[in-house]
């Protein structure tokens, strides 16, 4: 006889448990009272019943098996048919499925069904989804956020605007490699970079012949290659081309409206840091078949429209992954104890997440007044000069400092961060991808100082929000002048224009947080973010914050 016995060395402890069956808006504080005060507040119900089901063990493992079973491109069919799609994991499917249902990929352009004005706070409350969704998973998020932003792109051409718009709004995500036309649902990409190009498009080769007299609206033929090409499975994508007129922004579907595949030849898939869940291609277009949108030759005006609308949804998804490494940081500082003590308690520990935790709200802040101005432009121009002077400004900053920000946050978890079992390390991987897609860190500075140009008035609009809240904290004060004077010397502003976007997304998110966050808050960001030389370090929060009240403010409730 042989005897069994159950070989086990220790028993398992002071290991915290998951981070899960939680509510990913009613648990963040900074939150819900962003959206409050700016304007999301019709959505609230809509919001809860969506951080609630997307806090579920099941969903946000579709997180982990979506950047674990990566997309694959089939090139040809076991007959040697050249077909050229990629497949992917059912998880990524279902992740697109929610997205879709919450209307992630286009709910504030939902008035243009009936004719009717825009939602209040429609911007603001899509970008809150955003913010949670992209906690459980990021990659999924790109064709949602260029289907969104592809709609502002349209309208410059209202016949395709008219056929495709309404696919856009459906809240059925339809996976299927089919006609757009047979499809429940739809979703759109872009192609605007070359190899010998990237930021610089109008160096684009790729050239756009028409059919028959052209024009807004016409048929050309486009010849070339995209880079960069996102989410090839897309039904439609927005590319530039060079046609007989200039640089132009064309409309391309996967398929010609007679059915046939268009002939876009997908050459590889990029091996990427990250963003792996996501297919961004290279590819060759053969004479593909693509629809002018506007006129010739105005083809970047018409995609930056589009690139405005992704560049916001970068700072939003970028704070709402710092949202996510703050909360599984200190969750697991909250049941992890090292030398007799929980790491929440630990002094040094707690200085660390408590900068974490105000780096994040900052930039949650910050992101969100933006989002604001997005919902009021239409109607108030003061709201459309901010938007066009502080959305580069957000994009900047935000991006930039989210990477160290997750580096941070993975060390509070040790070993255990470190590993691709847990999400730190994702979120690590995927944080430098929204500083470097839709315009690098110096495109936006240069972006902000063109806009300066164009309209010197701009300037005035964004310094009176930031005088706003002068008189509420001399390091605020004594920032907002340094600003001013900042602009006093025009000659040298090219070279200093990363200090001075810099200075302006902080002093952005101090005009929030000293008018609406609470004492401990907005008193430790000021102090330490304009007060003084503050550095990269995370965890040097002076004597005399209440680095507790802040950390307490953070936790996600559990």
């Amino acid at each position: 006889m042989t005897t069994i016995r159950t070989f086990a060395t220790h028993e398992v402890f002071n290991q915290p448990p998951p981070l899960e069956h939680y509510n990913l808006y009613t648990s963040d504080n900074a939150l819900l009272e962003t959206v409050e005060r700016e304007g999301g507040q019709a959505a609230r119900a809509s919001l809860t019943a969506f951080g609630g089901r997307i806090g579920t063990p099941e969903v946000i493992d579709l997180g982990r098996q979506a950047n674990t079973y990566l997309p694959v491109l089939k090139s040809f069919d076991r007959f040697g048919h050249r077909i050229d799609r990629v497949e992917f994991h059912p998880s990524y499917h279902q992740l697109m499925a929610l997205s879709v249902e919450q209307g992630l990929h286009g709910s504030p352009w939902d008035h243009l069904k009936d004719g009717s004005k825009a939602k209040p706070g429609a911007v603001v409350s899509r970008l809150a989804g955003t913010y949670m969704m992209t906690q459980i998973e990021s990659g999924h998020g790109c064709p949602i956020t260029m289907t969104n932003a592809a709609v502002p792109a349209l309208l410059f051409q209202p016949d395709l605007a008219k056929e495709w718009i309404p696919r856009i709004l459906s809240r059925k995500y339809d996976e299927r490699f089919v006609p757009a036309s047979d499809k429940a649902g739809v979703t759109f990409g872009m192609g605007m970079t070359e190899k010998q190009g990237g930021t610089d498009v109008r160096a684009n080769t790729t050239v756009a012949q028409p059919v028959g007299k052209g024009g807004p609206g016409g048929e050309y033929r486009i010849t070339g290659h995209k880079w960069f090409f996102s989410a090839p499975m897309c039904d439609a994508f927005l590319v530039l081309a060079q046609a007989p007129g200039g640089i132009s922004c064309f409309l391309m579907p996967r398929f010609t409206p007679d059915g046939v595949e268009n002939a876009i030849a997908i050459q590889r898939l990029k091996d990427k840091v990250g963003n792996k869940s996501n297919a961004s291609s290279e590819v060759e277009f053969q004479a593909a078949s693509a629809w002018l949108i506007g006129e010739e030759g105005r083809g970047v005006r018409n995609i930056i429209e589009m690139a405005t609308y992704t560049r916001l949804d970068c700072a939003v998804a970028s704070a709402g992954m710092m949202r996510q490494a703050v909360a599984q940081a200190v969750h697991h500082c909250s049941y992890r104890t090292v030398f007799q003590k929980k790491l929440i308690d630990q002094p040094l520990m707690e200085n660390v997440l408590a900068d974490l935790a105000l780096e994040t709200e900052a930039a949650t802040a910050l992101s969100f007044r933006v989002a604001r101005s997005f919902d009021r432009a239409a109607d108030d121009e003061a709201e459309a000069a901010f938007r066009r002077i502080m959305t580069p400004v957000a994009k900047y900053w935000v991006c930039k400092r989210a990477p160290n920000l997750a580096y941070e946050a993975m060390e509070c978890l040790g070993g255990n961060g470190y590993v691709e079992e847990g999400i730190a390390g994702r979120i690590y991987r995927e944080m430098p991808v929204n500083a470097i897609w839709e315009g690098s860190g110096n495109v936006m500075c240069l972006d902000v100082l063109r806009a300066l140009t164009r309209e010197p008035q701009a300037l005035d609009v964004v310094l009176a929000e930031f005088e706003a809240a002068r008189g509420a904290n001399v390091a605020y004060d004594g920032a907002l002048d340094a600003l001013k004077d900042a602009f006093t010397d025009l000659g040298s502003l090219e070279a200093r224009s990363r200090q001075i976007v810099e200075a302006m997304a902080k002093i952005a998110a101090g005009s929030i947080l000293v008018r609406h966050a609470s004492a401990a808050v907005s008193d430790a960001y000021c102090a330490t973010r304009l007060g003084r030389d503050w550095g990269d370090i995370y965890g040097t929060l002076p004597v005399g914050v209440d680095q507790r009240a802040i950390v307490e403010r953070a936790r996600p409730v559990h």
